[in-house]
């Protein structure tokens, strides 16, 4: 297969990444050269690979707390995980932080372990399956997802893995104000609050991302 030529590394790369930024490096090298024979990236998107998506994702590690809900270590889920954006991206650049890869594709779990061991990531595990087979539920301080599908579909996915006072932090598109109004009805069941949309990474990249966040109650 030709592969499509990688985009070069963006200069908000460095400060995004920080000292994770070699690891990030092998990894974008890694997805861009076999993602789109995976299936884990469609046609031609390795030329935006760093700015569409590396970078989108990197925005979202440090509006996370290392510190749990009930005290201790933070965890976090990546459900519909795919080629691992946002979780290993957040996974890479937040050491401090236990991340949870949720997918259930096997092809994909498996790409996603081969980047775990590659990248000698120590506060990862891959679960192969659905959000709705994750046991023991409210397992996590937050949950996050990217692209997957809108907020009256994802809520019911995604509420039950967050433990009381843990927060959703979705990565979604420019109809997000759009999406929270068709949701007030699912919010209201799941015992969603402090339903915040904001932009990240005004100023700093190319692609500014949207980003939903809200408590679980």
């Amino acid at each position: 297969m030709k592969h499509s030529a990688i985009e070069p590394e963006p200069a908000a790369a460095k400060e995004l990444c920080g000292v994770a930024l070699d690891a990030v490096r092998t990894y974008t090298q890694n997805l861009g050269l076999r993602g789109e024979e995976l299936g884990l990236i469609g046609p031609d998107e390795a030329r935006r690979l760093w700015s569409r998506h590396i970078l989108n994702c990197a925005l979202l590690a440090p509006e996370l707390s290392a510190k749990g809900v009930l005290g201790g270590r933070a965890s976090i889920a990546d459900v519909g995980s795919g080629a691992g954006l946002p979780g290993l991206v957040i996974a890479m650049i937040r050491p401090d932080i236990e991340v949870t890869l949720i997918e259930p594709l096997e092809r994909r779990t498996r790409w996603l372990v081969e980047q775990v061991n590659e990248l000698e990531l120590q506060n990862v595990t891959v679960f192969t399956g659905r959000a709705e087979d994750y046991t023991p539920r409210h397992s996590f301080d937050v949950v996050t997802a990217r692209a997957v599908k809108a907020l009256k579909g994802l809520i019911p996915m995604l509420a039950p893995l967050v433990v009381a006072g843990g927060r959703l932090a979705l990565l979604k598109g420019q109809r997000l104000d759009v999406e929270i109004d068709d949701a007030q009805p699912i919010f209201h069941r799941y015992g969603i609050a402090a339903v915040k949309s904001q932009t990240l990474g005004i100023g700093t990249v190319e692609e500014p991302t949207r980003l939903f966040t809200a408590t679980v109650g």
